[in-house]
């Protein structure tokens, strides 16, 4: 049954669908699970991947289904939404369908976006544990990588108090001779913490530490995340994590985990993470959640492991990527599948009216305040100016060889004419459309968006990558900017193009991918141009080496590895009922 979203909270929504969810014995007889296949962990459980993919290894994939977005607004485009409403309307036309989502930082959720639970009745149950560290990944992650971050600055201050005799009698280490000016990691904490973006450490005498400068980034920013997202298996996790390059010697050479003997105990604290979280949909369809990266300064992507074990278990898969199609959709074509082998047969492309007005010119939004009446009323102009961004990323999911469904997820204000406006353009753009009304009725909302996928995934297409793995890394952003941002072109500091000659020019670097590192907010670097921005050169002004994960990360613009937390966060509405430990307000 489908809620009254209007009247009810999403929280309270969740509430009364968790009074029906299944359990953790319920979920392994309704998937068809071995008994030591699900780990229960309270009302919730894991699901063991090494086991599941054994036993179904020779059991032909269910479709793969992908959903990203046009470009974000304040307005929103209900990306998770649209996921969890595809899941419940495939469900309604009696699909065996399952989906992956990423779980969400501390962060957003405690600051502007709130939780990324999906809304109305497209939700994910239960919404309390989901949003509040689920069953411990992202607070794993944040203990190896900053064991490793302890491992190194203990060696720092261990080298500079002994001589070589020393280090060796009484500790049996080399000396590294690590470059203080050079160091590439930093800590991590899973909040949006501006003030310890740069920080002094080891401030004291020659027992406090190694005095230097040194930075905070977010958890779900770490490599260990973006690690965790891309790994095939148990092995394939301890290989890389003792592969992250911490920092550089004075002489120019990497110096890694592995050097720092870290990179075992970094596996010993992340060896659950490998196994995904069951959750439900409002509607009892299974969904995993497995990592949980951003996608302006990672890989955007839950795990490959999930997508490999859902596409077994289930018909139809569902998983999503950060973002819009320039960013998420990008790294999930030319980084993710090139990574599981894996290729998909769809991708939605989730759009909402409102969002469409802003990039058609409309009024600047301003939290707290009404929304202008162009966003609530019909305005066929700028919903038609504002089309160009779809049309722009229904070509970049276009040039992947992948079908295309643009979903219009639907408000209450939106227009029959303003709905046939976006059909058209998108029509037109050769994308099937579907209009959908999920948040309000669940399943029966998504039915002709579940028809519209049905249809592409029966199509056969030519995914192709866009661009070959031989491409020098300038090449290849130079490519990404043209034909997926839309730039004339990409300019490079001196420091940023010394670094892209120096990795272009090592063979170990060859294989690495492309992780762009970009504004999620515009097609540019710029997150106030909105629309399809034209004549402008995208600017390069580093390159991050995540050598466990093999990524090159070039950095464009001024973002921030660690985000800030605004004047109105959402912590301020979240409280506990006292007497019965229930959560309100997180979203």
């Amino acid at each position: 049954m489908a809620y009254d979203a209007v009247k009810m909270a999403d929280w309270q929504i969740s509430e009364a669908a968790e009074k029906n969810m299944p359990s953790p014995d319920q979920w392994r007889e309704k998937l068809g699970l071995e008994k030591d296949e699900i780990l229960p962990m309270g009302r919730l459980a894991k699901l063991d991947f090494l086991k599941i993919i054994n036993r179904l290894q020779n059991r032909p994939d269910g479709k793969y289904i992908e959903v990203t977005a046009i470009t974000p607004t304040p307005l929103g485009e209900g990306k998770s939404t649209t996921s969890v409403g595809l899941m419940e309307g495939l469900g309604k036309r009696g699909k065996n369908v399952g989906g992956a989502l990423r779980q969400p930082s501390g962060g957003p959720t405690m600051n502007v976006k709130g939780t990324a639970a999906g809304g109305g009745n497209a939700l994910i149950i239960p919404m309390t544990e989901f949003s509040l560290g689920l069953t411990g990944d992202i607070n794993d992650i944040m203990n190896a990588h900053n064991l490793a971050m302890v491992a190194l600055t203990a060696r720092m201050q261990h080298e500079r108090n002994y001589n070589d005799e020393q280090l060796a009698r009484l500790t049996k280490m080399r000396r590294l001779d690590i470059d203080p000016t050079r160091v590439e990691m930093g800590w991590i904490i899973d909040f949006c913490a501006q003030s310890l973006r740069n920080i002094v450490i080891g401030l004291g005498g020659r027992t406090d530490g190694y005095t230097m400068q040194s930075k905070f980034g977010i958890a779900v920013g770490s490599e260990c995340m973006a690690i965790l997202a891309i790994i095939k298996d148990l092995a394939d996790l301890k290989k890389r994590l003792n592969e992250i390059t911490v920092a550089f010697d004075k002489a120019g050479k990497p110096v890694t985990t592995g050097d720092l003997e870290v990179g075992n105990a970094m596996t010993a604290f992340m060896r659950n993470t490998i196994n995904p979280t069951l959750l439900s949909t409002a509607e009892y369809q299974p969904c995993m959640i497995h990592a949980g990266p951003f996608a302006n300064i990672a890989v955007g992507q839950s795990s490959i492991i999930a997508d490999r074990i859902g596409l077994k278990m289930f018909d139809y898969h569902v998983t999503e990527s950060g973002f819009a199609a320039d960013i998420g959709f990008e790294k999930f074509w030319n980084v993710k599948c090139r990574n599981s082998g894996l290729k998909p047969h769809v991708s939605v492309l989730t759009t909402t009216i409102r969002a469409l007005k802003m990039h058609g010119g409309g009024p600047k939004v301003v939290a707290g305040i009404a929304l202008p009446e162009a966003y609530t009323k019909e305005n066929l102009e700028l919903v038609e100016k504002g089309c160009a961004n779809m049309v722009h990323h229904i070509n970049t999911i276009r040039k992947a060889g992948i079908n295309p469904v643009v979903c219009i997820n639907c408000f209450h204000t939106d227009t029959d004419a303003e709905v046939a406006i976006v059909r058209k353009a998108a029509e037109a753009a050769g994308a099937r459309c579907a209009k959908s009304t999920h948040w309000a009725d669940g399943g029966d909302g998504a039915l002709e968006l579940a028809d519209a996928v049905i249809d592409a995934c029966n199509e056969g297409n030519d995914f192709k990558f866009l661009y070959p793995l031989e491409m020098k890394l300038r090449d290849r952003v130079a490519l990404i900017a043209k034909e997926v941002y839309g730039a004339d072109g990409v300019t490079w500091t001196p420091e940023a193009e010394a670094k892209a000659k120096m990795l272009e020019g090592d063979p170990k670097y060859a294989d690495f991918a492309t992780m762009m590192v970009k504004t999620h907010l515009s097609l540019t670097h710029d997150p106030v141009l909105k629309g399809v921005p034209k004549g402008w050169v995208l600017p390069i002004r580093d390159v991050l080496i995540y050598s466990g994960a093999k990524f090159l990360c070039p950095c464009a613009g001024a973002i921030s590895l660690m985000p800030g937390t605004s004047s109105n966060p959402a912590f301020r509405r979240i409280d506990v009922d006292t007497a019965t430990g229930k959560v309100s307000g997180l979203f």
